[in-house]
């Protein structure tokens, strides 16, 4: 989560405390956001951060797919599949 008191620098204020500033990354996973001339230019983020956002935003869509292929009809009851992965795989009911 943003924090709008700590987590907006100017790219000249990250220039100058870069290694200070990377190793805060690192320990709250906040991103921050950078500005030139005032105004926000460049978000950076811890790499794991990073990772478990795009995680998030996988699974996200997932979900999003699966809410609508119940919607349009595109599912198949949950016996009937079970009962196939069982005869495929030679599970004993």
């Amino acid at each position: 989560m943003l924090d709008l008191a700590n987590d907006i620098r100017s790219l000249s204020d990250f220039k100058r405390n870069t290694l200070e500033l990377l190793d805060r990354l690192r320990k709250t996973g906040h991103p921050l956001v950078l500005t030139v001339n005032g105004k926000a230019e460049v978000v950076v983020q811890d790499a794991a951060a990073y990772q478990a956002l795009l995680d998030r935003v996988e699974a996200i869509e997932g979900i999003q797919r699966g809410l609508a292929d119940v919607k349009a009809g595109r599912t198949k009851p949950a016996r009937r599949v079970f009962d196939r992965l069982r005869r495929k795989h030679g599970i004993p009911r």
